[in-house]
């Protein structure tokens, strides 16, 4: 347990900082040892269609749709009737890719909670199983990821050492979701008012996995989060389209698992540098000219940011939130603690009154 403490990624801005720049650092160098022409980058923006712009646009918020369906159906499963409706939970899970967009620490998971428990008052025990449900709703990316992975290595032009580790993290992938699948179907031996903060966020998270109890829902879960990762694929590919960048399918494959492996750790907003780089690399071997991936590379990221950032925008009105409200957002921990202290002030007049 010591030993996962010292690996996440420090809360502080200061501490973000002193573990990014070295690595800002390198992502700067190399970008001055290859050499990019700013004109060529220029020249390549210059030329964008925007017809396919449009069209990746609306890929990726039909992504976003369907994600939000997969969502609805974890919930549907673990929580008692009456459920949020799609709308609501679309709206929640805009304002969760805002959060995550403009802030550190993937502060949007727990602001798409917030969201819906705003909207389902006296609903006891509703913001620990929320939270569980969002932890369900990324198990749930594994199975398209596992798919994705088997079609870049069979079709995409990338190194042997790299189909080795993709293989590898297929495995990992099969394993993590094999063990929520398995945890969640063991009966609950600790309630999430009970025991230390680690075992109550797992017995949350628990909770959330409610819907692999039921073989409809997951299947549900699974079908719209493929059909997510499926929009999103053929939005890259539109992409390329737009800088005239006339690649293959398999290549709109490398280049979305590329993104989302180098933004796992967010070390400065978006990992912008390290995430054209990776793309621009990726690129090279389709014979596509790294000044033309560069700006494919910023191009495709602000096409997605302007989903998540534009709608989330929307929709952040729309539920009377403000930005200034995200920023103090508890962590997991936290916020689980502070529900558990409310049901329990709740709970205390009831049993005084027993008492007399």
């Amino acid at each position: 347990m010591r030993v996962l403490r010292r690996l996440r990624l420090p809360k502080t801005i200061a501490g973000r900082a002193a573990l990014g720049l070295p690595l800002f650092a390198g992502v700067i160098a190399l970008f001055w040892w290859r050499g990019p022409s700013f004109t060529a980058i220029g020249d390549a923006f210059a030329r964008v269609e925007w017809r396919w712009v449009v069209a990746a646009v609306a890929l990726n918020l039909l992504s976003v749709l369907v994600r939000a369906f997969a969502w609805t159906a974890v919930i549907r499963s673990a929580l008692q009737p009456p459920h949020p409706g799609v709308p609501l939970v679309f709206s929640a899970f805009s304002v969760g890719l805002f959060a995550n967009a403009v802030l550190p620490g993937r502060i949007g998971e727990l602001a798409r909670v917030a969201v819906l428990t705003r909207k389902l008052p006296e609903r006891k025990g509703a913001w620990p199983t929320l939270v569980g449900t969002v932890f369900a709703h990324r198990v749930f990316d594994v199975p398209p990821v596992v798919l994705l992975v088997l079609y870049v290595v069979g079709t995409a032009n990338i190194p042997n050492s790299a189909r080795a580790s993709l293989i590898f993290a297929i495995g990992v992938g099969v394993g993590l979701f094999a063990f929520a699948f398995v945890s969640a179907r063991r009966p609950h031996a600790l309630s999430p008012e009970r025991g230390s903060r680690l075992r109550r966020l797992l017995t949350m998270a628990r909770q959330g996995l409610g819907v692999m109890r039921s073989p409809v829902g997951a299947a549900a879960a699974i079908f719209f989060q493929i059909c997510g990762w499926v929009c999103q694929i053929f939005a890259v590919w539109a992409a390329m389209r737009a800088f005239d960048i006339h690649a293959p399918l398999p290549a709109a494959g490398v280049v979305l698992l590329l993104m989302n492996v180098v933004t796992i750790f967010p070390f400065w907003p978006g990992n912008v540098g390290l995430v054209q780089f990776a793309i621009a690399s990726a690129l090279a071997g389709y014979s596509v000219a790294y000044s033309t991936g560069v700006a494919y590379g910023f191009g495709l990221q602000a096409i997605e940011a302007s989903v998540g950032i534009g709608v989330g925008l929307l929709f952040l009105a729309h539920e009377g939130l403000s930005f200034a409200m995200l920023k103090v957002m508890p962590s997991a921990t936290q916020a689980e603690l502070a529900a558990t202290e409310t049901d329990d002030t709740d709970a205390r007049p009831a049993r005084a009154r027993i008492s007399n």
